[in-house]
């Protein structure tokens, strides 16, 4: 295994565990070490960045420590390539398959590599958004690029409740996770508010701390949707610095060094105005499709399956949480399909939680039951029909509605 293949592995099995794949930090010790290098020269490939005493003290044994969580197996310095070897086959596979989402995932890359791009991706839960974004930041560590991911689910919510903090907050998080210090009380002048002094505190002293091009992406960024008192401003504050990048002077030269890389899901547009997306029409704005035919087929193969391919998607279509999670169950595929839509089949999570949200929505219920219980395209009133689309239950066609899946019209035709 060459060290770029083992990085992907353990992004893949510590994005599973935690939420977030490794930092940028924790990416230089890990290729320094299989490497085989001394600490003195993974420090001098990390351009100053942190201390060798922080390095040797904090950083590596952290990371140690977390790769021996997520591969269940004891991981140091001096054993890491031996550690990643014993990893079991199926929990590669299970970890490290990937369809490509083409033209999507080749569109995403040529973006990314433009000055100042901004790439959106937004689609229901569990369609692959963060897949895809770690593919594009893999690819943007090809071609020299620094990257670091953030993660909104790590933000408490007394601090989501007040621009203030929230706005503090991010810079002082940002800052963090890419190993500078917190000088919030340098740049911080209240007069000016939070969005002008957030854009000076990543002009002038985050940006200018980097001299590569920084691929920043935000995921999880409909947490942030969810709160009316800070959506607005944050929104206006990624679309100011997209348009920064477009300047042709001094200012715009910094801001093209950021590439920003937005992840969301629909499924709280409930929340917020129809006629106006949450970020506005800036960037490549990308929609996750379902996995058509063939790359199903691709999934089955690839996971050695003696599988019908239509007799899975005539219960689940295209859904790639619903696909990927059937071919990772040591189960028959009679048995599975026959109790996919029970309580006790492997999808009762994923069905409960969609039936939970449309508890909180009698509305949304009462029309998403017309659309199970018709044979043919049911005509929905707009705003509930983009509600029940945006959740992922169902799928338009001009101006109606079908059940996303089979699925999803045996297990809520029973409870609606």
């Amino acid at each position: 295994m060459d060290v770029e293949t083992a990085i992907a592995l353990a992004d893949n099995l510590i994005l599973k565990s935690t939420g977030k794949p490794m930092n940028d930090l924790q990416r230089i010790v890990f290729r320094g070490a299989w490497q085989g290098k001394s600490f003195t020269e993974i420090h001098q490939d990390c351009r100053d960045r942190c201390g060798l005493d922080h390095l040797m003290r904090n950083v590596g044994p952290e990371l140690w420590k977390l790769l021996s969580e997520v591969t269940r197996t004891k991981v140091t310095k001096n054993h890491l390539q031996g550690a990643f070897s014993n990893l079991t086959g199926s929990e590669r596979i299970q970890d490290r398959i990937y369809i490509d989402r083409n033209p999507h995932e080749q569109n995403c890359k040529t973006e990314i590599l433009k000055p100042g791009a901004l790439i959106r991706i937004r689609a229901a839960q569990e369609m692959g958004k963060t897949w895809l974004m770690e593919e594009i930041l893999s690819h943007a560590r090809q071609n020299g690029y620094r990257t670091q991911t953030f993660n909104f689910e790590l933000c408490d919510s007394t601090i989501l409740s007040d621009l203030n903090r929230f706005s503090q907050w991010f810079c002082a998080s940002i800052a963090h996770t890419i190993g500078l210090p917190n000088r919030l009380s340098d740049y911080w002048i209240d007069l000016f508010g939070c969005n002008y002094n957030s854009t000076l505190y990543f002009e002038n002293y985050l940006l200018q701390q980097i001299d590569t091009p920084f691929v920043l992406a935000l995921d999880k960024v409909d947490i942030v949707f969810e709160h009316s008192a800070i959506a607005t401003d944050f929104c206006a504050l990624l679309r100011g610095w997209n348009q920064r990048a477009i300047q042709g002077d001094e200012i715009g030269a910094i801001w093209k060094k950021l590439r920003l890389i937005i992840v969301h899901s629909t499924e709280v547009y409930g929340n917020l105005d129809i006629n106006h997306s949450p970020i506005g029409g800036v960037g490549l704005i990308i929609k996750l499709p379902e996995f058509n035919r063939e790359q199903v087929q691709e999934l089955i193969q690839r996971s050695q399956l003696d599988w019908r391919v239509d007799r899975l998607m005539d219960l689940v279509g295209g859904h790639p949480f619903l696909i990927q999670h059937a071919i990772r169950q040591n189960i028959n595929l009679d048995e599975l399909l026959t109790q996919a839509a029970t309580e006790s089949g492997i999808y009762s999570n994923h069905l409960r939680r969609h039936w939970m949200q449309l508890q909180q929505r009698q509305d949304i219920a009462i029309a998403f039951q017309q659309v199970i219980a018709s044979n043919e395209p049911v005509s929905l009133d707009p705003l509930k029909a983009f509600k029940l689309e945006s959740m992922g239950l169902i799928h338009l066609q001009g101006n109606t509605a079908i059940p996303r899946c089979e699925l999803y019209r045996q297990y809520f035709s029973d409870r609606l």
